[in-house]
């Protein structure tokens, strides 16, 4: 196993010990040996410093869940920024990421079509990412060969950003979070730890890679330890067993409500799907149900254990430990690799076994949010970042969340900003005010709703596309209640 640490990139602690040894599979696709990685992030490298890409840039990728996005992803952030975009972001979303971090460069493909078409952004140029028909990750794009030389790919170091995404909070603005290679590279190295991964683990991604979850957790952690990467495009319950059992998976992480999705599908088959191999499940980014655990467990054989992540601390903050250590219900765990603490909204820290705001300090966790000193004022006290989640620690360190502070939406692990909602909204002609907010939901967690104050006639129907047309569908209001403006009146 190759141990992330010392003055490196990610991109130089993919694991080398083993060059045959299969790094990704895409099941029914490809294949790519650690050796063929290792190649194509270099030989990607060296395309994108021809193409005049210097670390001072921010490369915006819209790409699916494939092995062309994980060599893209190590190859541009070895050499510049990536920002990695939800491919179901509508045009206008996707301009406004693009335009607030200055993006100048668009990695995608060809077949994305739709949404990327209608862009149309000053100065930014799209770069066709695709894969030969030898299985080479290639560029199609515009030629500027630059005298910048090969090696100034190497400049890039630990403490520069690799990776900036942007995370939802109390404004309607999303707020810019960047990841630096120390940030990223410690979090790997606690979930290597937590787990004891190795060259001997086979991971089973179903999370999109554009989020830290299914980056981290499942991909970088696997090809920093040296295990394999099943990569499928997309979480497919019909097949997900028969592919857990064929390729011999020994972990998966997800959110609750794939697990739920899961839990119901044994349930209806009435079949064994115990697969041999599998040692461990994680679950993250969301509140997993007591009983959707238990019955997890009971059918399946292994221990389910859940944990506390968030982009601001690169993923992962607690997890309950395997066995024999203990693993305690409806607790996120202990700490891994960082300090976790409980606050007053004071600052002061409050004793063990009440309730306050969970706070974190470690070498995962930014410094602060990029262009955002309002965000930063709010969110960090004495060196510590607030979370915005409620708890209790416990005498042994185990973190229960009891409540939310911070204003969100969290479904199945997407937080979305009500006000975001809020303003869409208030654009539709004769909508007079928007308030938008969670609705308990038994797949999701929450799901969004609102009420509005509109002129007669306007339909729910109408408020529903409208919202479709201008955001991305998870954000779009399940439900809205509309108050007749001549009610009010």
């Amino acid at each position: 196993m190759t141990k992330a640490s010392g003055n490196k990139t990610i991109a130089d602690l993919l694991y080398s010990s083993n060059l045959n040894k299969e790094a990704i599979v895409v099941p029914g696709f490809n294949t790519m040996s650690y050796g063929d990685l290792l190649h194509q992030v270099q030989s990607l490298k060296d395309d994108l410093v021809c193409l005049g890409i210097t670390k001072a840039d921010r490369i915006a990728v819209v790409l699916p869940n494939s092995i062309e996005f994980v060599v893209t992803f190590l190859a541009v952030s070895a050499l510049a920024t990536v920002a990695p975009l939800n491919p179901l972001y509508k045009s206008g979303e996707l301009e406004f990421y693009i335009k607030d971090i200055n993006a100048k460069t668009l990695i995608t493909t060809k077949q994305s079509g739709g949404e990327l078409d209608q862009l149309d952004i000053d100065g930014l140029t799209k770069v066709m990412v695709s894969m030969d028909g030898h299985g080479r990750v290639v560029l199609e794009g515009p030629s500027r060969i630059q005298e910048s030389s090969i090696s100034d790919a190497n400049e890039t170091i630990q403490g520069d950003v690799a990776l900036i995404l942007h995370t939802s909070g109390t404004t309607s603005k999303p707020k810019r979070v960047p990841l630096s290679h120390t940030n990223l590279i410690s979090s790997i190295n606690h979930i290597i730890d937590t787990y004891s991964l190795s060259d001997r683990d086979v991971s089973l991604c179903v999370m999109p890679l554009f989020h830290v979850h299914g980056l981290v957790a499942s991909t970088l952690s696997t090809l920093i330890s040296g295990g394999t990467l099943i990569l499928p495009g997309r979480f497919n319950i019909a097949t997900f067993w028969r592919t857990v059992r064929e390729y011999n998976v020994t972990w998966f992480s997800a959110v609750p409500t794939i697990h739920q999705a899961l839990i119901g599908r044994m349930w209806q088959k009435k079949e064994s799907f115990r697969p041999n191999a599998l040692r461990f499940i994680r679950s993250c980014s969301a509140s997993l149900a007591n009983q959707t655990m238990i019955d997890m467990e009971q059918l399946l054989e292994v221990p389910v254990l859940e944990a506390y992540g968030m982009t601001e601390a690169a993923h992962q903050m607690t997890s309950n430990p395997l066995p024999p250590d203990r693993r305690m219900i409806g607790s996120v765990g202990k700490a891994t690799g960082l300090s976790v603490g409980i606050m007053d909204d004071r600052g002061t820290f409050i004793a063990t076994g009440s309730p306050g705001e969970i706070v974190i300090k470690g070498p995962n966790v930014i410094a602060g949010y990029e262009g955002n000193s309002e965000a930063n004022v709010t969110s960090f006290s004495s060196g510590w970042f607030r979370t915005g989640d409620q708890g209790i620690l416990d005498e042994d360190g185990y973190l229960t969340i009891t409540g939310r502070i911070k204003e969100f939406i969290n479904r199945s692990g997407e937080k979305i900003s009500p006000k975001e909602i809020d303003e869409i909204l208030l654009q539709y002609p004769g909508v007079k005010e928007a308030v938008a907010f969670g609705l308990p939901n038994d797949v999701h967690g929450e799901v969004p709703a609102a009420a509005v104050v509109a002129h007669d006639g306007i339909r729910e129907s109408d408020l529903i596309q409208h919202c479709r047309n201008h955001m991305a569908i998870f954000k779009c209001p399940r439900k809205i209640y509309i108050i007749s403006n001549t009610i009010l009146f």
